[in-house]
């Protein structure tokens, strides 16, 4: 049997554990460790990026303080959508809430059937009707609500994360001001491939050509005209020291940093996503080819890339999902600068790092279907411990005791 798993307890049974880095996209491809989960944590950080968070020389942490309830709260009233047992749910305004619990214990029906749907539905004028409850207190503590997932940021090969971040916007206008492109009479939407006028007519801006193989699977060839670089020759003719509109999105977020240092708006596009730990992405990259963990973290770059005013609510779940250890330090740190802007985080949560830095926790269970549906703890990490129905509290005590 072969997994693809990040789950520590899933690592340490596994009979032999292949590792391979060192970091992502073209920065990884490298088999760095192959044998025993032992062998892997006595491996130097050097070597593995696994093998010191196994030995727990390594942990995932937070420079941010904890933080306690100020008295404003979020609450859920009467829920009882499903196997919910009419619960009274109470969330502290401006910190961050990790929902645990076993499958089906009813976190999200409680977090995102509920809090979610009745919170967008008041605050951002959805239509989705929220699951039975009796009423929901505590909304003028917000502006706004925002769910951030791992679903794609696009289902069209067209979409990237230029286009996702409006970074294309800003090289557009970069480009439109090129001396070639004033003599020319060139436009910023002469650099879309959306739009008629700079893209190749060939393949409309594709880059590619769909080849319709009847009772099969349509296959893609690459653009003769174009050679997959969706402009036309006079549009590439355009160049922004010495690089095309094709050639910049070509680059990787890390090397668009260096090409682009001088240019203050573009730059603060582009070190948002080097914080969120794409450098390694690039610019142009299709949307459909991008793990849930990074259009997660395309998501919160834009959120972060906004003026932050604080007053949002943001919903996650599962956010650790598909997510290294590396990747989880780097989720944290943004969940907890969001939280320092004066948000409110509520993250549906089985990862025993997140749960262990959160600052507030409720554990529903104490079971999954008619054996849950019950709040069985509600209050900081020190003290869920002590809790003798909360799973998750017997598991954060083993987890703790490893050291």
């Amino acid at each position: 049997m072969i997994v693809v798993e990040h789950d520590e307890e899933t690592m340490r049974a596994a009979d032999e554990l292949v590792e391979l880095g060192p970091g992502a996209g073209t920065e990884g491809g490298e088999v760095l460790f192959q044998g025993s989960p032992a062998a892997c944590a006595l491996q130097p950080a050097a070597v593995s990026r696994t093998g010191p968070y196994l030995a727990r020389k390594l942990r995932v942490g937070k420079d941010a303080r904890q933080r306690v309830p100020d008295g404003r709260w979020l609450t859920v009233r009467g829920a009882s959508e499903h196997n919910l047992k009419n619960c009274d749910a109470a969330f502290p305004v401006g910190l961050l809430t990790a929902v645990t619990g076993v499958s089906g214990s009813g976190k999200s029906t409680l977090v995102n059937d509920i809090l979610a749907a009745a919170a967008a539905r008041k605050l951002n004028g959805a239509k989705v009707l929220p699951g039975r409850h009796r009423g929901l207190e505590g909304l003028e503590h917000f502006e706004k609500t925002v769910r951030v997932d791992q679903e794609p940021i696009g289902r069209s090969p067209r979409s990237n994360p230029a286009t996702y971040t409006k970074l294309l916007d800003l090289l557009r206008d970069l480009f439109a001001r090129c001396p070639l492109a004033k003599v020319r009479g060139y436009r910023p939407s002469r650099f879309s491939f959306n739009v008629r006028g700079g893209r190749c007519e060939r393949c409309q801006g594709d880059g590619q050509i769909r080849l319709d193989m009847q009772f099969l699977a349509d296959a893609y060839v690459e653009c003769p005209s174009c050679s997959g670089r969706r402009f036309n020759r006079e549009t590439l003719e355009v160049r922004f020291h010495g690089k095309s509109i094709a050639d910049v999105l070509d680059l990787t977020v890390g090397e668009a940093m260096q090409l682009f240092r001088h240019v203050p708006r573009i730059m603060e596009k582009l070190a948002t996503l080097d914080a969120v730990g794409l450098g390694y992405l690039r610019l142009g990259q299709s949307a459909v080819t991008l793990s849930g963990g990074e259009a997660q973290r395309l998501k919160l770059s834009l959120e972060l890339s906004r003026r932050q005013q604080g007053q949002t609510l943001y919903l996650l779940d599962e956010p650790t999902t598909g997510l290294h250890w590396v990747d989880i330090q780097r989720l944290m740190d943004l969940l907890f600068k969001l939280r320092d802007a004066g948000n409110t985080i509520v993250v549906i949560e089985h990862n025993l790092d997140v749960i262990h830095l959160s600052d507030w926790i409720i554990d529903l269970g104490p079971g999954g279907g008619n054996e849950g549906g019950e709040i069985v703890f509600a209050g900081s990490r020190a003290g869920i411990e002590r809790e003798s129905r909360s799973l998750t509290g017997q598991a954060l005590a083993r987890w703790k005791a490893r050291g």
